[in-house]
């Protein structure tokens, strides 16, 4: 076993794949900080492969559910916030390949370059293998995820539930303000924050886009919103 094989094993144990060629691996966790061949156009094919895979287990999953429904569900499990949470599962971090300035700057734990080395090696999987292997792999991270939705709830993003929910108690609707925003131009970081106002109800949510970051607040305010009716003050 060379040194490489050594560095992945337990990586490639969690993923349950075997990799004949562990150089291919390497690659999918090499940032562009690190070296020129890095895993950019690996992400590019690994995205396509998380995209279709999850759209087929939704559609075999849920199958009553319209094509919007399905497109809103998919958005949720695929965008970065989710491959991040993934990614710390598996401990990815700890085999990136990083430059300098990334690694003092905590990039091994940064949600956009977690979610692209996460896509990368998707696509690593396919090189060393095919396809259907690399649809295994994604089929088995993502299946608890799956499994645990409920369609009745998730089916809408977040921010629609939530005005929604406002909306049918006449309530006023929430108001999302940008609290931080950092990083580059092709790798910013939001943190935003949804106020309900009456309500004396405020969230916060972060992500590598406002949208992102909107939504993880909305789902945060809907959880203190249910808190709050299921206590009977249902109004301050």
């Amino acid at each position: 076993m060379n040194q490489v094989e050594t560095r992945f094993r337990r990586l490639s144990q969690a993923l349950d794949y075997a990799f004949q060629k562990p150089d291919l691996l390497r690659q999918a966790l090499t940032h562009r900080s690190f070296a020129a061949s890095n895993n950019e156009r690996f992400e590019f094919i690994g995205d396509s492969i998380l995209n279709y895979t999850v759209a087929r287990m939704l559609f075999d999953q849920f199958p009553r559910l319209s094509e919007g429904e399905l497109s809103r569900l998919r958005a949720n499990l695929v965008n970065q916030n989710t491959l991040a949470e993934i990614a710390h599962e598996l401990k990815l971090g700890e085999y990136l390949y990083l430059g300098e300035g990334e690694l003092k700057s905590g990039g091994f734990n940064r949600p956009s370059i977690l979610a692209d080395a996460l896509e990368a090696t998707f696509a690593a999987v396919s090189f060393d293998a095919d396809f259907q292997r690399a649809e295994q792999v994604v089929r088995r991270l993502y299946a608890g995820r799956v499994a645990a939705i409920d369609p009745t709830k998730h089916a809408k993003d977040a921010k629609t539930r939530l005005q929604e929910a406002l909306q049918a108690r006449k309530w006023p609707l929430p108001k999302y303000r940008i609290q931080t925003q950092s990083g580059e131009a092709h790798e910013q970081w939001f943190k935003v924050v949804c106020d309900l106002g009456e309500l004396m109800i405020e969230s916060s949510g972060e992500g590598g886009s406002r949208r992102a970051a909107e939504q993880q607040a909305a789902e945060a305010a809907l959880l203190l919103l249910e808190q709050k009716l299921a206590t009977g003050k249902k109004h301050p």
